[in-house]
């Protein structure tokens, strides 16, 4: 389950992407026609940018089309340099084996310097003939708009948990894995629709047991389990201040947990809380941000972590 197993597993062709169905519908088109606009994918890690990207370029090349292809990680050579020359010597280049166009794949676009972007965007303009360029980033609203108006946008969503539970279930079986149930429901719950967090995650788990199990996914991704979470919370508001800071310094002692992955995942569990009331997960979800803000900003963790201990006991006092 290595980059290698990743890379020899990967969709050889758009219409294998699994997830995606708006985006796969709008490139089969570009695939059958071989020709296509400059393109913007964007949307959150893990959900098939880069593997959509790969798909396309060998719809459209067949199995050489690496020779026609520029892959380029832009957060690694984000400076205006790396546009000026790598780039734009690749561009103004013919395309081989008979090809209408080059495609240059620029990958985690949105980190690339303004002035990188500027430099894009007129090398964009000068070679629309005979160079395509495929764009991905988490966030679009990071690339500039002159880019974006000359790009056609997807835009992709996590993965359907479905459909993740059914990818870890086919990696699991070709790796002669034994996955449980109720750690495949861990893993999806972990993910949140991000497969290469899902498969990373059964490779961890992997490594030390062949038999994987819902306690080792929890152990191994450093996550605390829903009930762990929920037990925080029934011990602020049953048991007061004392027994529930014993019940977190258990917390982040048992599962690893740092501050800042502690309110982020009790903020995920607060909305399953059956004993809270609306309002309550609506004043604690405002303490949560607070907190996290000032864990960002460099508060002391301990003191930050006791404070929200305090008014969630506070709160759920009242």
């Amino acid at each position: 389950m290595s980059e290698l197993w990743v890379e020899k597993h990967r969709p050889k062709t758009v219409t294998e992407i699994r997830g995606q169905s708006s985006a796969v519908k709008r490139l089969k088109v570009y695939a059958v026609k071989k020709e296509f606009p400059h393109l913007l994918f964007a949307g959150p890690p893990g959900t098939g940018k880069t593997t959509a990207a790969m798909a396309l370029a060998r719809d459209v090349y067949g199995e050489k089309f690496r020779d026609n292809l520029l892959e380029m990680n832009a957060s690694d050579e984000r400076k205006l340099e790396s546009i000026r020359t790598k780039v734009k010597q690749f561009a103004r280049t013919a395309p081989l084996h008979g090809a209408a166009f080059k495609i240059i794949f620029l990958d985690e676009a949105d980190a690339l310097t303004n002035d990188a972007q500027g430099a894009l965007r007129r090398i964009m303009e000068q070679y629309a003939q005979t160079c395509r360029f495929i764009l991905s980033c988490n966030y679009s609203s990071k690339v500039i708009e002159p880019i974006q108006s000359r790009c056609a946008v997807f835009r992709f969503r996590p993965l359907p948990n479905d459909d993740v539970t059914s990818q870890i279930m086919s990696v699991s079986e070709i790796e002669g894995v034994e996955l449980d149930a109720d750690a495949a429901e861990a893993i999806v719950l972990i993910s949140r629709g991000d497969l290469r967090k899902a498969i990373t995650a059964l490779q961890v788990a992997a490594a030390l047991d062949p038999h994987i199990t819902r306690s080792m996914i929890y152990e191994t991704t450093a996550t605390a389990p829903p009930e762990a979470l929920q037990g925080y919370l029934l011990a602020c508001r049953e048991d007061g201040f004392h027994a529930a800071r014993r019940r977190l310094r258990t917390l982040l002692d048992e599962f690893g947990l740092a501050g800042t992955d502690l309110v982020n995942q009790l903020h995920r569990e607060l909305y399953n809380s059956d004993f809270l009331s609306e309002g309550a997960k609506l004043d604690l979800t405002e303490l949560m941000a607070e907190i996290d803000f000032r864990l960002v900003e460099g508060g002391g963790e301990d003191l930050q972590l006791d404070a929200l201990t305090a008014r969630i006991c506070q709160s759920l006092s009242n």
